[in-house]
């Protein structure tokens, strides 16, 4: 079943990831509006785990259950805009973001539904290769890292040692970090996933330094041998300031929003994205393939016919009800 095209003005900007930067607070919200109960819409974030989970679910819910889906682009605080403003349904991988559950969750808009976990457990850091951290153990550590930064020089940074990070999109706390443990460090943006996925592959190819913000759970994880630097635990208030952060990202027990709306119609849609709960390696063994150049819906639907025992169990009682 083909997915439903980008037609309207609001959803092609967020497939550009540019929708609803600046709604107003007087603006009607969709969910009020007439809205086909056949079609569940998905937010597409900018890494490779957000694409597998999507597309895993819209496939199970066209082929399994006779939904349609729209898969849409966008980025990570946009999709929240896009959910308080009823055109997005749910975000499959929500890291933390506790500023915007209070804004739009129970105690702001009201609009949003914490969903409950995915099953995934993330974590994001500061990783460099384990040959690099084998030739030089005080690398691993923040306070060893600052006295060895002139390692990470490229013609780009000059004096100071390259960062290398992902999307500037992505919800960071580098430049905190940095300036709290006064690192000599400039964060120098791949911008994208895929880009800076493909330059820590071409310097670990060459055994080369290269210190970068990454995280779990990916699939490069498991082809590459990586190690984390050790900066002092999170804990709550350390990431108040997000000019002076002093203490590492926190560990996610990833997790679900979805639109209110969304959960109040308690459709065998909304309640099989409900049921869904998988692992790591489940989500690695679908980017893996989407990175290595497979078809996405491909990719989810070589995953769906080895796994039946898996998402079997996510579909909710009667929806054969809804084939059609």
């Amino acid at each position: 079943m083909p997915r439903i095209p980008v037609k309207s003005g609001l959803l092609r900007l967020l497939a550009v990831g540019a929708a609803l930067v600046m709604v107003s607070s007087c603006a009607v919200r969709t969910d009020q509006m007439a809205r086909d109960p056949n079609l569940v819409r998905i937010a597409v974030n900018g890494w490779v785990g957000s694409e597998a989970s999507a597309e895993v679910m819209a496939y199970l819910l066209e082929e399994e259950m006779g939904y349609d889906t729209q898969l849409m682009r966008v980025d990570e605080q946009p999709s929240w805009q896009a959910l308080d403003q009823g055109a997005l349904d749910v975000i499959l991988e929500n890291w933390g973001h506790e500023d915007l559950y209070e804004l739009y969750g129970p105690e702001g808009n009201d609009t949003v539904v914490d969903g409950g976990s995915t099953g995934n457990e993330g974590d994001i850091g500061w990783y460099m290769p384990t040959y690099l951290a084998e030739e030089n153990p005080d690398l691993l550590h923040y306070e060893g890292l600052r006295e060895n930064t002139d390692l990470f020089r490229t013609a780009e940074t000059g004096d100071s040692g390259e960062f290398l990070g992902g999307s500037p999109g992505f919800a960071t706390q580098d430049q905190g970090m940095i300036n709290a443990f006064d690192m000599d460090l400039e964060i120098v943006y791949a911008g994208t996933e895929a880009a800076q996925i493909t330059e820590v592959q071409k310097r670990y190819a060459n055994e080369e330094p290269v210190l970068f913000y990454f995280n779990n759970p990916h699939w490069l994880q498991e082809e590459l041998d990586l190690s984390r630097v050790e900066f002092p635990e999170h804990e709550p208030g350390c990431a108040d300031d997000p000019a002076y952060i002093d203490c590492d990202y926190p560990f996610y027990d990833l997790n679900k929003i979805f639109r209110k709306g969304f959960v109040e119609e308690d459709d065998h849609a909304y309640r099989f994205l409900d049921n869904w709960e998988w692992t790591n390696s489940d989500q690695n063994q679908v980017a893996r393939m989407i990175a290595d150049g497979l078809d996405p819906s491909e990719a989810a639907e070589v995953w769906v016919d080895e796994n039946p025992d898996v998402w079997q169990e996510w579909l909710p009682e009667g929806y054969e009800q809804r084939l059609r």
